[in-house]
């Protein structure tokens, strides 16, 4: 085994996990804990930042403990997060002043229209490369400095403490209330809706028409640099990397080249196509995002398509349904019929993002008939997240003339095989899942490896990567394009449920 080892804290919506890489980028243990769900009205979604964080701890100690290691042999540790999820906390004591506004929440969705104003969603859009949405978190930072009693008098005297989960994660753990450090990076700044694309610095107009004081931001980073060092049990270990969970599972993807793109399959699923070192701007309902950074280059940007419920959807129907009692279950469930039999299910709990960011939009099932079954309905569920992918790559394609030859999978979806058959299926291209499935860790723990003298290159990285398998279109075009006119006509039907004032 090699005798250098990078940590990586993966803080996602639902757990948070650690996983340890070897000098050759294979996983040698993993811990994993789950934390509460929190749900106070429709639409809103919050997690407790304090249980997220003792969470944290508990599964680094877990994976230094199964991989037999010191702390000390650790070369690195990086981090990656849920993106947008908003953590406000007081610098004094380190406690936050409120629940964690995850990026699923709803709650500004009126305060976008309303910053919005008369030009509408894109008023930020050319410095942000982002549509006003209540997935961001900037507009969730103003919610709640005016929701929160006395909060934002704290906040403007430098009382109070802003930051996505990296930032809560980072300060902690080189610190906290004793000298933590305050810092985020480019791709995590970036989903703010704060940050100027050019300039990779807070935008102070924006601000101002938040009404979002600087005193509360961090200091925005690079992807790839040592920030400080880990205090506790896994002291003087160097903290050297921060990317948002989709930029790192493209990290990870070795998605390295302009052209190259890969999907994740989580929660929700998130696409991004690299696009080089100049912002792609966007007039198909894609975002403007970054890439990466590594330590002093030039940054790297994409386009992102951000689908909200993916496997979130079959958790819903495990759970709300009861339909199935494990989600593994839903593909021998799909599989034991030939088609959907003519239903689709449009998973617009919270809306719909990309291509369409309508707020307006709730969940349909369209096309049932007595002949639909449960198991139609599973197949309809996995389907959802094909038709979803299709959308996005179809407006890529539209806003940069880049036609995706194949695409690299990662996430805990890419275990069902008839999903990954569908998919490719209704792409048209192969579609690819590399033996490290998890590329989110591994993608963090590449940069902090990078960063710290663990590997040397991109192109060492690039060696690294293995595919695991391969599904290839075996679907008609007759039968794909039918098919997608009826996804897209059920979409049509989700449209308008949220009426204003509701």
């Amino acid at each position: 085994m090699s005798d250098k080892f990078v940590a990586a804290i993966d803080q996602g919506t639902t757990s948070s996990r650690c996983i340890i890489f070897n000098q050759d980028g294979a996983p040698v243990a993993v811990d994993q804990r789950e934390h509460r769900q929190i749900f106070p009205k429709p639409g809103w979604v919050e997690h407790d930042a304090t249980e997220i964080w003792s969470k944290v701890q508990a599964v680094v100690a877990g994976a230094v403990a199964k991989a037999g290691l010191r702390a000390d042999q650790l070369s690195a540790l990086g981090i990656t997060n849920q993106r947008e999820t908003t953590v406000l906390w007081e610098r004094k004591t380190g406690k936050p002043v409120h629940n964690a506004v995850v990026w699923q929440d709803t709650r500004t969705a009126t305060l976008c229209t309303e910053l919005g104003g008369a030009d509408g969603q894109d008023r930020f859009r050319d410095r942000t490369g982002l549509p006003l949405a209540s997935y961001f978190a900037g507009p969730k930072v103003a919610w709640l400095l005016d929701n929160v009693p006395g909060l934002r008098q704290r906040a403007e005297a430098g009382e109070i403490a802003f930051g996505t989960i990296d930032s809560w994660l980072i300060w902690n753990l080189t610190g906290g209330k004793d000298g933590g450090v305050h810092v985020t990076d480019v791709t995590n700044a970036g989903r703010t809706m704060l940050m100027n694309l050019e300039t990779l610095q807070w935008d102070q107009s924006i601000l101002d028409a938040m009404n979002v004081p600087a005193a509360v931001l961090p200091e925005i980073k690079s992807s790839a640099e040592v920030y400080g060092t880990a205090h506790g049990q896994i002291a003087g270990v160097p903290v050297a990397s921060a990317l948002g969970d989709q930029h790192a599972a493209l990290f990870g993807q070795t998605c390295y080249d302009v052209g190259e793109a890969k999907n994740t399959y989580g929660t929700g699923s998130f696409l991004l196509l690299n696009t080089g070192h100049r912002p792609v701007p966007s007039k198909n309902g894609l975002l403007t995002t970054m890439a990466y950074q590594l330590g002093g280059d030039a940054p790297t940007y994409c386009l992102e398509g951000s689908i909200a419920i993916t496997g979130a959807l079959v958790q819903w129907f495990r759970d709300q349904l009861g339909i199935i009692k494990e989600a593994a279950e839903i593909e021998t469930l799909a599989a034991s019929v030939e088609d959907n039999g003519g239903a689709y299910i449009v998973p617009a709990f919270s809306g719909l993002f990309a291509p369409y960011w309508r707020s307006d939009a709730r969940g349909v099932v369209a096309g049932l008939t007595r002949y639909v079954t449960k198991a139609h309905l599973a197949r309809a569920v996995l389907e959802a997240t094909s038709w979803q992918t299709r959308e996005v790559v179809d407006a890529m394609y539209q806003d940069s003339g880049v036609h995706i030859t194949s695409l690299k999978v990662d996430g805990g979806m890419t275990a069902n095989n008839l999903l990954m058959r569908h998919q490719a299926d209704v792409l048209g291209v192969p579609v690819i899942r590399p033996v490290v499935a998890e590329t989110t860790c591994l993608g963090a723990a590449y940069a902090a490896g990078l960063a710290t003298g663990v590997w040397s290159d991109l192109d060492e990285l690039s060696s690294h990567w293995k595919r695991d398998a391969e599904w290839t279109p075996q679907m008609d075009e007759e039968t794909r394009e039918r098919e997608y006119h009826n996804w897209r006509k059920a979409v049509q039907r989700s449209f308008g449920w949220v009426e204003d004032g509701e």
